[in-house]
């Protein structure tokens, strides 16, 4: 009965997530966003690495790449701390809300003042609340919880994805260093499950080709991968990734609980129209993964 509850948990907390996920990763392809960051004398690139580490103060290079986890070193150099020089981590946190506020309130129009996304807002901001005496370990989560909250939902259901997406994202960066998974590592085995084109994650995270070979090779001699020309996990590199997923869920599973199976229902009724509306103009490759009905 037990094991049951505890896998219903799991899967409840994995549901949910993923259809609020596109809602706030809207704002990594925004182009409104983007905009506000060469209003601040940067590239996009630089102002993702900014706008999202800005909740840190003028981080160093080291700590964004420690935190951000998977991303090319020398990228993450290149960006910081000369974004701090163009401006001050205020600024970038200020460009990043307005980049959103513009993107949302474009691509949902009318539906920002929407009694949907208003209890969506809501029930979302409960969620997030309840993660907010649990920082430990969890230092991305904590920089972004200390931020104030914003007052219009729509953005109050972004802030609150924001928040429930970091304090997972800091549990999956726990999760992949206990399996001994490097950043380039963890992507190459995420791309040998089939869920995302290896090209996509290769280039959305600045490794070269040979870097990302290097890395292929290192995890096929250590039984992570297949010897074959595709990319594809051995059935011991399955099992340890599905091991990696099951940590991440459970250690992110809080926040879902606590809310119940009924109000998450409810949670990822309301928003998924949102996410798919997002998605459907700035993340194509999400669409599909909402689905019109729960599993």
């Amino acid at each position: 009965m037990t094991q049951n509850t505890d896998r219903d948990s799991l899967a409840l907390t994995r549901r949910t997530w993923k259809v609020l996920e596109p809602y706030h990763g809207a704002v990594y392809f925004s182009p409104e966003a983007a905009g506000h960051y060469a209003d601040l004398g940067v590239d996009a690139r630089t102002g993702y690495f900014a706008s999202r580490s800005a909740a840190l103060g003028a981080a160093p290079a080291d700590l964004v790449i420690a935190t951000f986890y998977n991303f090319n070193p020398q990228v993450v150099h290149r960006a910081i701390p000369a974004a701090w020089e163009a401006a001050t981590p205020q600024r970038f946190a200020a460009a990043r809300l307005t980049g959103i506020d513009t993107t949302l309130r474009r691509i949902l129009g009318a539906d920002v003042s929407s009694p949907a996304l208003a209890r969506a807002a809501e029930l979302a901001r409960s969620a997030a609340e309840v993660t907010l005496p649990h920082p430990q370990g969890r230092p991305l989560f904590a920089a972004h919880a200390a931020l104030p909250w914003p007052s219009a939902p729509h953005l109050v259901l972004w802030h609150a994805q924001t928040l429930l997406r970091e304090f997972r994202g800091d549990a999956h960066v726990a999760a992949l260093l206990t399996a001994g998974l490097s950043g380039i590592e963890a992507l190459v085995t995420h791309a040998a499950t089939g869920d995302v084109d290896a090209g996509v994650l290769r280039n959305s995270r600045a490794w070269t080709p040979e870097q990302w070979g290097q890395a292929v090779q290192n995890l096929r001699e250590r039984g992570w991968l297949d010897e074959g020309p595709q990319l594809a996990l051995t059935e011991d590199g399955a099992r340890r990734r599905a091991e990696i997923e099951h940590t991440t869920d459970r250690l992110s599973a809080l926040p879902y609980r606590t809310l119940g199976p009924a109000a998450c229902a409810e949670l990822r009724a309301l928003a998924r129209p949102f996410s798919l509306a997002v998605a459907k103009e700035l993340l194509p490759w999400a669409v599909d993964r909402l689905g019109e009905e729960d599993a």
